[in-house]
C-alpha cells in the first residue's frame, strides 16, 4: 500500500481543493529531474538541479575524469528521485498550505475516499468546550502576609 500526504490549501471553503502527494521514490524525478521539478512548479529547485548537473559535468570534463561526470550528475538525479516528493511538500508549505494528515491506500482514488470519510468523521465530532481559567490576579489575596527570605510583600517597597 502507498502512503499519501494530504495537503490542504490555506483558505478552506466548503469543498477544499486538497493535494495528495504519494510518499516514496519518484521514477520520473530520477529519470528526468529538471523536467519533473518544472512540471511540479518547483522553479528554484529545478534551476538549482540544472545548474548543479551542468557544473558537475563541466568539472568532470575540465579535470578529464571521463565517466565520473555523468555519475556525478546521476547523484543529483538520485536525490531528486528520493526527495522529490518532500520538496513538493515543502514548496506547498511555503505557499501557506498545511498538512492535514497521512492516508494509506492502494490508489489515488482510494486515498481520496478515505480522506473524505475521515474528514467528515472529524467534522462530526464536537469541539471540546474551552475551559475558563480565572485571572491569576483575582485568585490571590490582596495581602500575602509575612514572608521570610527574599520574597516581595505587596504594598511595601
Amino acid at each position: 500500500m502507498a502512503v499519501y500526504v494530504v495537503m490542504e490549501p490555506p483558505a478552506r471553503g466548503e469543498k477544499p481543493d486538497v493535494s495528495f502527494i504519494r510518499d516514496g521514490f519518484s521514477w520520473l524525478g530520477f529519470l528526468v529531474s529538471p523536467l519533473w521539478l518544472l512540471w511540479h512548479r518547483l522553479w528554484i529547485e529545478a534551476a538549482l538541479a540544472f545548474v548543479a548537473m551542468a557544473l558537475l559535468s563541466m568539472l568532470a570534463e575540465g579535470l578529464s575524469l571521463g565517466l565520473a561526470g555523468p555519475l556525478l550528475s546521476l547523484l543529483i538525479s538520485l536525490y531528486v528521485g528520493l526527495e522529490g516528493q518532500a520538496l513538493r511538500i515543502a514548496a506547498l508549505r511555503r505557499r501557506g498550505w498545511h498538512e492535514w494528515g497521512v492516508v494509506e491506500a492502494n490508489r489515488l482514488d482510494d486515498a481520496d475516499t478515505r480522506y473524505v470519510l475521515e474528514a467528515e468523521a472529524q467534522a462530526d465530532e464536537q469541539a471540546p468546550v474551552p475551559r475558563i481559567v480565572p485571572d491569576a490576579a483575582h485568585a490571590r489575596p490582596t495581602h500575602m502576609g509575612i514572608a521570610l527570605g527574599l520574597n516581595h510583600t505587596p504594598g511595601r517597597p
